[in-house]
């Protein structure tokens, strides 16, 4: 149960959510008013708790334009991937009014009658916020400015700034992330950021430095990448070896993984560093039926497809694994793919707007929809209450342990003993064979990567994708590790050899008919039934863009078509974005990287 300093602390998180838009946007020194204020620690911690801003729900549906998921709906990349984009067309994520409440608050927060140690704990919290913020600027921008002060309207040489290089703003990050990692305090009440938490940032932070550097000649700067892997791996191991955290397992490799994504309560799970904690009527998760994947959103045959079999070995040795339908796909696999994805046989137990109604679920099938349903995440209960109190798992142990493997892979240092304490560790709860130093490339994995030679790192990628896979890793991966032309191919969904009748529950018995498009769907009472003397659901197939309810590749068979043309991945333009247009022109020192205009 969530403890009575899990609900005052989610009670002061309500009362600033509700107006923190208004309390960012105006300028600190009336909202706050300096002068009678930061007095105290109350008055540092109301302040700090309105800089909280985890992911919530929505980390389970932002894997969508990638090669994990497709959508129906606008993002970014897709304008991006356009043949005419440019600083008018892709306009977001240059608002600055986070950084300057941060910098406010590291200006005065030294004012409060408190001890060294608390005040190096706030400054720590506040500079970790800035840390996080600056990531998020680098990893869209590359070069921007840096301030570290809150700026004045008559100061023009700050407001007319030009971008700062890279390398400079990325240390001035990993200055703020390392004072924080020295003084914030470790032990805190849940759901309030501590040591470890600001730790497990800082590595995830600087494998993304280190591999972006590594992999992205066009930045000159692979000659330090290794410090950004060796300060990865090293606070990746100060986590592991505090033994505060270990991998959550009731020994039931079926249900163990899905429960960490469906959880009312993540307080005291051993694998939860972070939990951005959710309770109903005070704060509820948001959680939408849009992840189910007959809105906007569905999951991809391509990850499906990187999935192993239960035995270790790759699901690309399986005879006419690439045309195999869907109860096959999974059979005797991996049992993290169906805590992922819907299998045959799920039971549909929510209904929202977009779903079909409960009991055995079929698949549905629609126009630009892939035909596999999304599992992890999806609160599967018809009782509201629950679903808006599941807590959301920010920040996962299995990432750690992820992290430091990868950054040893990358230093060339990883041995057999890293790949059982770290992979293996991840492995054994879904009860699948463990990954040795001898493995061989498996071939489509080896396609997907094509520059990387060493099949442990091959596997160590592939392990990250399915451990982590729609929880809103895969963009940032595919950017690191310059991968982007991923993002080209159309995902694809369920394969059909032909017309006809299919099953697609797993029991034997039809479930539903697909007819040429140039048919008409039987009306009510003239439906074919099956065994069960259940009616059929018909759908009409066609090639892209006809006049059908669901496409296929070869129009009468293939697999089912998600988007017509995903555009082309410009090298290395689309590793960044522009400055908006808006605001080059009121300011002509920031000038465009790159190729863009």
């Amino acid at each position: 149960m969530k403890n009575i300093h899990i609900i005052t602390f989610a009670i002061t998180l309500l009362f600033l959510g509700a107006c923190n838009d208004e309390f960012l946007d105006r300028t600190p020194e009336t909202s706050i008013g300096k002068e009678n204020f930061f007095n105290s620690e109350a008055d540092l911690n109301l302040y700090i708790n309105g800089l909280y801003a985890f992911p919530g729900w929505p980390m389970f549906i932002s894997d969508l334009a990638t090669d994990n998921a497709s959508t129906t709906g606008n993002t970014e990349v897709k304008t991006m991937m356009t043949p005419d984009p440019s600083s008018a067309t892709i306009t977001g994520g240059w608002n600055w009014s986070y950084l300057r409440s941060i910098n406010f608050f590291l200006e005065n927060f030294d004012k409060a009658d408190i001890s060294q140690e608390k005040l190096d704990h706030f400054e720590g919290l506040a500079r970790f916020f800035r840390a996080q913020f600056y990531m998020g600027m680098v990893k869209r921008y590359s070069d921007v400015p840096y301030y570290d002060f809150v700026i004045e309207t008559n100061d023009e040489a700050a407001l007319f700034k030009a971008r700062d290089p890279r390398a400079f703003v990325v240390d001035r990050i990993f200055e703020d992330y390392s004072f924080a990692a020295d003084h914030v305090i470790a032990d805190q009440p849940s759901g309030a950021v501590n040591k470890w938490v600001v730790k497990a940032y800082m590595a995830r932070a600087a494998l993304y430095e280190g591999t972006f550097r590594k992999y992205h000649d066009e930045l000159n700067l692979q000659g330090s990448a290794s410090q950004f892997l060796e300060m990865a791996r090293d606070q990746a191991q100060d986590i592991v070896d505090s033994g505060n955290f270990s991998i959550y397992s009731t020994g039931d490799p079926e249900s163990d993984y899905s429960a960490l994504f469906t959880n009312v309560d993540l307080t005291s799970n051993p694998e939860i560093i972070y939990a951005n904690i959710n309770i109903t009527n005070l704060k509820n998760s948001g959680s939408s039926a849009t992840i189910w994947g007959d809105y906007e959103v569905s999951a991809s045959r391509d990850l499906l497809q990187a999935y192993l079999m239960k035995d270790g070995s790759y699901y690309s040795q399986q005879e006419g694994y690439e045309t195999k339908q869907f109860v096959e796909e999974f059979v005797n696999r991996d049992p993290r793919l169906s805590q992922t994805y819907a299998a045959p046989g799920f039971i549909l137990k929510r209904v929202d707007t977009y779903t079909t109604g409960t009991g055995l679920y079929v698949q549905r099938l629609a126009k630009n929809f892939s035909g596999y349903h999304q599992r992890k995440g999806m609160v599967n209960v018809d009782d509201p209450n629950m679903v808006n109190d599941v807590d959301i798992p920010v920040l996962r142990y299995t990432e750690t342990l992820l992290t430091l493997a990868e950054a040893k892979a990358e230093l060339g240092t990883i041995s057999q003993s890293d790949l059982d304490n770290t992979i293996n560790v991840i492995r054994e709860r879904a009860g699948v064979p463990g990954l040795t130093m001898d493995v061989t490339a498996d071939p489509v994995q080896q396609a997907r990567y094509p520059d990387i030679s060493d099949p442990v790192l091959l596997e160590i990628r592939r392990e990250r994708r399915i451990e982590l896979a729609l929880e809103g890793f895969r963009f940032d991966d595919l950017m690191r590790w310059k991968a982007g032309k991923l993002l080209e191919a159309e995902p694809e969904g369920l394969y059909f050899p032909s017309l006809g009748k299919y099953d697609l529950t797993g029991d034997g018995i039809d479930d539903i008919i697909l007819i040429d498009a140039s048919e008409t769907v039987p009306g009510a009472g003239e439906k074919e039934q099956n065994e069960l003397g259940q009616d059929l659901v018909y759908y009409r197939a066609s090639e892209q863009g006809g006049d059908a309810n669901v496409y296929l590749k070869n129009g009468n068979s293939g697999t089912v078509q998600t988007v017509a043309d995903r555009g082309t991945f410009l090298e290395p333009k689309y590793y960044y974005r522009p400055i908006p247009q808006t605001d080059v022109i009121v300011n002509p020192n920031l000038t465009q990287i790159f190729g863009w205009d």
